[in-house]
């Protein structure tokens, strides 16, 4: 990424409608697309600046729309209200036109929040849960043709199995060497999930990107607050929230573990979670329940093939520490998804009973 100093984020400031004084940052490192600072007055955060991802998100207008619709309706007692800082232009994102066009937004911070990458903790599943679920009731009834589909078949099996085999065709000889057992596991599993027809399921405006750290806490109380990182908000089918959800809880292990005996599936968790889900469960159809829990075989399925992909094409998607952390990544999602799938009964009896 480019540098960016206090100066230059100052001037980018000075475009959003904020009081005009010199502000401090400080770099977010957790996502792997978009560049984020924690905005200072002082010693007290205040916003949240990103520089959005046009690579990624090419669709930034699309992208900006949906986020601007559903921060309309994500306020409760229970759920924390995020307001997007408009420039002083009256739009909710900037485009710089310099050398090559940048695109940056801002929203206000919440004040003693915390994410966590991993969890032990049952209280912290539970309220994942329950936020997931109250996410979806406040949007539950939102008009889906205000939401603009901004990463057309995001989650769709065909395109990630159709992508992989194109990479697969076109990498060196030394990557599929490096790569042959995650080729194998994803070869097989393809057979597997390709019965599995999300099509079938009610279509809701979706976060897709449920993972754990894209959830914050309190830090006095532990509650959940709110979800965050709304790029890929859409519409999408419940199992996709679910699944993400699932993989980043139930293991206690980071995305990239290479010691594989540390990636588990705690049971304990994953009843606490579906507990969460319990508290607001009216706004799960039938439907959703019957096929909730095969996302969380097939979202640690996808975004593993998507990784390898994006190893085997020379690593342009993803941000990377090192040559090899996407094929990590891949391993350790590809060993998720194999204890997800030899749990799948166990999961759909305890969604059946709490849920149900």
């Amino acid at each position: 990424m480019k540098h960016y100093s206090d100066s230059d984020l100052n001037g980018i400031l000075r475009h959003f409608s904020v009081a005009k004084k010199a502000y401090g940052f400080r770099l977010l490192t957790d996502g792997y697309i978009n560049d984020t600072f924690l905005v200072f007055e002082g010693k007290t955060p205040r916003y949240i600046l990103q520089r959005i991802n046009h690579n990624v998100f090419r669709n930034i207008s699309g992208v900006m729309n949906n986020i601007k619709f559903a921060l309309k309706s994500l306020d409760a007692p229970d759920y924390s209200k995020i307001i997007l800082v408009e420039t002083k232009s009256g739009k909710e994102y900037l485009e710089l036109k310099e050398q090559s066009s940048d695109y940056w937004r801002m929203m206000t911070y919440i004040d003693e929040s915390t994410a966590h990458n991993t969890t032990t903790d049952p209280k912290i599943a539970f309220e994942a849960g329950r936020i997931i679920a109250k996410f979806h009731l406040l949007l539950e009834n939102d008009t889906i043709e205000n939401y603009v589909d901004t990463i057309p078949r995001f989650h769709d099996l065909e395109l990630r199995k159709n992508q992989f085999v194109e990479a697969l065709s076109t990498t060196s000889h030394e990557k599929r060497q490096i790569a042959d057992s995650a080729i194998g596991f994803a070869q097989r599993t393809l057979t597997v999930l390709e019965d599995i027809n999300p099509a079938e399921q009610p279509i809701r405006i979706c976060h897709n990107d449920t993972k754990l750290n894209n959830i914050l806490f309190s830090k006095t109380t532990g509650k959940a607050l709110c979800l965050i990182d709304l790029d890929t908000l859409m519409t999408g089918r419940f199992l996709f929230d679910f699944g993400d959800a699932v993989r980043t809880i139930v293991n206690t292990a980071p995305e990239d573990e290479q010691d594989h005996s540390k990636i588990t599936f705690e049971k304990k968790l994953f009843e606490a979670f579906i507990d969460g889900l319990a508290v607001n469960k009216s706004v799960f159809s039938k439907k959703e329940i019957e096929i909730m829990s095969w996302g969380a075989v097939l979202m640690p399925f996808l975004h593993g093939i998507r990784a390898l992909t994006d190893y085997l094409n020379g690593n342009i998607y993803y941000k990377i520490a090192y040559e090899n952390q996407n094929l990590d990544r891949c391993l350790s999602l590809f060993d998720f998804t194999g204890k997800a799938l030899a749990r799948t009964e166990y999961m759909r009896e305890v969604v059946q009973e709490k849920l149900g």
